[in-house]
């Protein structure tokens, strides 16, 4: 890692008593928190393009670097959507496509460099987390709800280290579908915050899987209020947090 600073050691707390963001170095420019995590993967302290824990930062659809109007698959680049099933999912996708019967097989399984918006946006040591990366955050830290974090008016959660106590915000940040916007904040009476892995569902290859969470429990109650086993489709917009080795 370049550029690396020594240890910041900044930690707030949050209204519910929480030990809340943690900062622990910088790499090109942009902070980090070190979990202890058994990897050694460091991860950013606020989402790709935001400027502090409590921004959204932008949208991205998965594969894709820059954020865009419209988050359809007539606006996705890995398809040329001109052959699609009964729902509308794309049989033609040209990159990262593990099943003749949606597109072109090439069986890419993780994103590249060029197409991983972390990478592309903050420099070439940062990139998106693989699923098992996601995973491991979510077994090593303790997790909990919060609706104003640090006095900011920000819904999300918090977890800390088992392994060294510091901690990670991640801000409920909805998801964008077409123009829109759901699941900002307050929506039919909960929350809920997406963050892309980099790592494509193999089943079907029209999903990722994602770091998602919720003040309710998921998926009609299947899972708790945080998990890593649950598909996105590739073309919505969803938010990146970055992590660094």
């Amino acid at each position: 890692m370049k550029n690396i600073h020594t240890l910041i050691a900044l930690v707030l707390f949050c209204k519910l008593g929480c030990s809340a963001q943690t900062i622990s170095g910088q790499v090109e420019g942009h902070d980090y928190v070190d979990l202890g995590l058994p990897s050694g993967t460091k991860w950013a302290t606020c989402n790709v393009c935001a400027t502090e824990p409590t921004a959204y930062g932008d949208y991205f659809a998965w594969g894709e670097t820059k954020p865009k109007d419209n988050y359809r698959w007539s606006t996705y680049k890995w398809c040329e959507n001109k052959k699609t099933d009964q729902i509308h999912i794309p049989h033609d996708f040209t990159k990262y496509c593990t099943d003749s019967t949606y597109g072109t097989v090439d069986n890419k399984m993780e994103l590249e460099a060029d197409d991983d918006a972390a990478t592309i946006n903050w420099g070439d040591d940062w990139r998106m987390p693989t699923l098992e990366e996601i995973r491991e955050l979510y077994y090593n830290c303790k997790w909990e709800w919060t609706y104003d974090y640090n006095s900011s008016g920000v819904a999300g959660i918090v977890g800390k280290s088992t392994e060294n106590n510091n901690t990670i915000f991640f801000p409920a940040t909805g998801f964008r579908i077409g123009p829109d916007v759901y699941n900002v904040g307050e929506y039919e009476n909960f929350y809920l915050g997406y963050c892309w892995s980099s790592s494509l569902l193999k089943k079907n290859s029209n999903s990722s899987r994602v770091l998602i969470f919720s003040d309710h429990r998921l998926v009609q109650s299947s899972y708790d209020y945080i998990d890593w086993r649950i598909p996105i489709s590739r073309a919505f917009g969803l938010n990146v947090r970055a992590v660094v080795r």
